[in-house]
């Protein structure tokens, strides 16, 4: 389209989350004309449209799937248009759009347009990249750095870049951001100053069809890096080191463990080194498991970069008490422990849970089952549970893998969390069990908005047997 009727052009912002919202209001603010399209329609839905009609932004809720037709109205008036993160980059009516000439960008490329003069470091991986995202942006603060944390935790980009332009805004030293794969595919202007690569297992396949395009996203985000830094305990990541960027490796092990010398490494008493210096030892991490070893590790590191010195380094990371939803402890009634690992959305995350805390272990499980192989998770199961209790979409599908490995813990189905958890306490006491861990290794969209909602929802249930005295045992 020509630029020469501005005050007739529309752009276009799909999807109704906070991401599509924050881009709406920031496209607004800048005196754009803005039509947000939602393909789904319900009560809370509707709220939120009324709200943002009122303050000019027009939304029309679609209550069916995006298609072609839904833009013929507009065709010629579209200028741009924008892609909240839940919607697939490679959509077929995206395509019919590009092919039209029409400029199609995600949320976070649309914010960092206006962001990109503030140092910024991006973390992405399967798993362990919230956690390192919020540990980071902790250490900077606490050392009277002025940051944000968002992309896909926190506040969504555009948030940040409306919020920016307040007159009473106080510029950003750094930007923190969490960056999925669906965010990396749809923003390919963002170059980070410091890029962050923690695990790489197989995961959205459903989305990304084969695990080779899968890894080529993540990988971009770290060629258009100043600085990278990899995990060397990940084998996915070690095994393709050639392929990548050079860049800053770090491990749990002695160097001599490795085939090439990590930068930031553990000696076997437990001291972690830069190099040849000694910078401190690993009890000042809080927070339970070998992954969280490797994440302080990525987290000291970018903020060695960043110019923070190794004590400032240690007694920030002494205060961090990890995140909600990822191997929260609940607590503890006599020798059984909770723990709320809602964020576990596929296998090897949940491995990862099963490997951390005491075991013998109940597990919670179930939810939308993703496309990977569970075998490994099975195995995991067989050492470190006396029994599980699945619930769900997929209860069915794992327990009938369960019964095909035979596995020798008992297997409960329920319904729905409330009641795989009161049944999991009634396991635990039956089979004396040292911990219950919710660790689902499944989307939770089944019977959840999100991971968030799922976790909120079982430290209520716990809250309330420990509130009641049931669990005394």
């Amino acid at each position: 389209m020509s630029k020469q009727n501005q005050s007739n052009q529309l752009h276009v912002v799909l999807g109704l989350g906070s991401s599509g919202i924050s881009a709406a209001k920031l496209l607004k603010s800048e005196g754009k004309n803005v039509l947000v399209l939602e393909n789904n329609s319900n009560k809370k839905l509707i709220n939120i449209s009324d709200k943002l009609k009122s303050e000019g932004i027009n939304v029309i809720l679609l209550g069916e799937q995006l298609h072609i037709n839904n833009f013929t109205p507009w065709i010629e008036r579209i200028y741009s248009i924008v892609v909240s993160p839940g919607i697939d980059w490679k959509h077929v009516t995206l395509k019919e759009l590009r092919n039209r000439n029409i400029n199609i960008q995600g949320e976070v490329e649309l914010a960092w347009e206006r962001l990109n003069h503030i140092p910024t470091i991006g973390i992405t991986g399967t798993n362990g990249k919230t956690t390192v995202t919020n540990m980071l942006n902790h250490v900077l603060k606490l050392n009277n750095l002025i940051t944000e944390m968002g992309g896909n935790v926190g506040k969504a980009l555009s948030k940040i870049a409306l919020e920016s332009m307040n007159d009473n805004y106080q510029e950003l030293n750094w930007l923190v951001l969490e960056l999925s794969s669906y965010q990396i595919e749809s923003s390919p202007k963002v170059e980070p100053t410091i890029g962050i690569w923690t695990t790489f297992t197989p995961d959205h396949l459903e989305r990304h069809l084969d695990i080779e395009s899968y890894f080529k996203i993540k990988r971009s985000l770290l060629e258009k890096s100043s600085v990278r830094i990899y995990n060397s305990d990940d084998k996915n990541l070690s095994n393709k080191r050639k392929e990548l960027p050079q860049g800053i490796w770090v491990g749990t092990n002695n160097p001599s463990s490795y085939s090439y010398h990590p930068k930031f490494w553990v000696d076997k008493e437990g001291y972690i080194f830069e190099d040849t210096k000694q910078l401190f030892h690993k009890s000042i991490l809080k927070i339970p498991g070998n992954h969280n070893l490797q994440n302080l590790l990525l987290v000291t590191a970018a903020a060695r970069e960043i110019g923070l010195d190794h004590s400032s380094i240690a007694t920030s990371i002494s205060s961090f008490k990890g995140i909600p939803h990822r191997l929260e402890n609940l607590g503890k009634i006599n020798n059984l422990r909770f723990y709320n690992d809602s964020k576990a959305t596929n296998f090897d995350s949940s491995i990862t849970a099963l490997k951390s805390i005491p075991s013998p272990i109940i597990l919670l499980a179930g939810g939308i089952q993703k496309k990977g192989d569970f075998l490994p998770w099975i195995k995991q199961i067989k050492q470190s549970t006396n029994g599980i209790v699945l619930f769900g979409l997929s209860a069915n599908n794992l327990q009938k893998a369960l019964l095909n490995s035979s596995y020798k813990g008992d297997i409960i189905v329920k319904k729905n969390l409330e009641e795989a958890t009161i049944a999991s306490i009634d396991l635990a006491r039956k089979v004396t069990s040292k911990s219950i861990l919710l660790s689902p290794a499944c989307a939770s969209f089944d019977q959840y908005q999100n991971y968030e909602e799922r976790g909120d929802h079982f430290k209520e249930l716990v809250k309330r047997h420990i509130d009641s005295n049931d669990l005394l045992f």
